[in-house]
Order: C-alpha cells, then structure tokens, then sequence
C-alpha cells in the first residue's frame, strides 16, 4: 500500500474511532467500507462466529446508545422522538439504520480481519492496529501533559504566599524609614 493511501486511511480510521462504553470502538459500518466488503457479510461474519467475538471484542449498541451517539454517527439521522425499539425493530430504510450496529474494540477489529480473510482486510487490520495504538500514545501523552501541570500548578499555589511576603518585605525597604521620636524642647515635669 502506498504511504499517501496509508496516511489518508489513518485519517480516516481516527475519525470512525469512538467512545462507547468507555471503550475506543469502530462500528460495523465503518469497519466494513475499510476492509472492502459490505455491512451486511461483516455482521454475517461475527454471527457465524460468535464464540471469536467475546463482549470484550463487539457488542451491539442499544438503541438508547444509538440516540445518545447519534450526532457521532454520519449514517443516522434524528431518533428521538420515535421511542425505544426492540431488538428487532427496522427504520426507515435508506435514511437510518436498520439494526443495532456492533462495536467493535481494538481487538475485535483484528479478529473480524481474521474471519473475513480477504488480504485487503488484513492489511486493514494492521492499519487499524497501529491507529488504536497511536490514539493511545496520545492519550498517555495527554494524562502525562496534565500530570505536569498540576504538579506545576501545586508548586505555584504553595509559592503563593511565599511571593506575597516577598512582595511585602520589599515593600517595607521601600517606605521611607519613620521619622525618630523628637524630643520635646521645653520644660518636662
């Protein structure tokens, strides 16, 4: 694969990656159009499959999943008010989806590349991997950039107070010094 074909394809897989569930996911859909083959043959896959495909690797969204998400999903368009759906429920057909998607994790994208077993879709996967790896990196770096600075943030509250008496001591060498008590001219008793 050329590396301009590779870049554009990292792109495009950080884009399809989400957050579901706390975990970093790709829907069927997506994953699909990158491995070259369709919707419908990947979830076919994943059926035949079901004991390669723990909860871990995919899960289906529930529907309350797909309405919250819905503004992430280029492929829906407005669920709220036509209420929960069955399992089994279809929408309109062409508009939205037809059924629940899967999800699939970092290591349920590998193992679909496994079950499909077309060479575009392992190349995919490698791809895939190496995207959900970087978006990790990332991610460490980010924790680390905010660890630093609430280390930083931690020292210059504790200076605080050290700056201000600082700032207050200079300001006492600054004043004019007080003038010496006179002694009274005249007669004391």
């Amino acid at each position: 694969m050329p590396k301009s074909n590779a870049i554009v394809l990292f792109d495009r897989i950080q884009q399809a990656i989400l957050i579901v569930r706390g975990e970093r996911i790709i829907l069927d859909a997506d994953l699909a159009a990158l491995y070259g083959v369709t919707t419908k043959r990947l979830n076919e896959q994943v059926r035949r499959n079901r004991d390669r495909f723990p909860e871990d690797f995919a899960f289906r969204l529930s529907w309350e999943e797909v309405r919250a998400s819905r503004s992430q999903f280029a492929t829906l368009n407005d669920l709220g008010s036509q209420g929960p759906r069955p399992q089994t429920a279809t929408l309109k057909r062409g508009r939205n989806v037809k059924y629940r998607p899967y999800a699939f994790t970092e290591h349920g994208a590998i193992m679909a590349a496994n079950v499909l077993n077309s060479e575009r879709a392992v190349r995919v996967s490698v791809l895939v991997v190496r995207t959900f790896v970087r978006l990790r990196g990332m991610l460490a770096a980010n924790k680390e950039l905010a660890g630093r600075l609430d280390e930083l943030e931690r020292k210059v509250a504790g200076h605080d107070g050290d700056i201000r008496a600082l700032v207050e001591a200079i300001r006492q060498l600054m004043a004019p010094p007080p003038e010496p008590a006179r002694k009274r001219i005249g007669f004391r008793t």
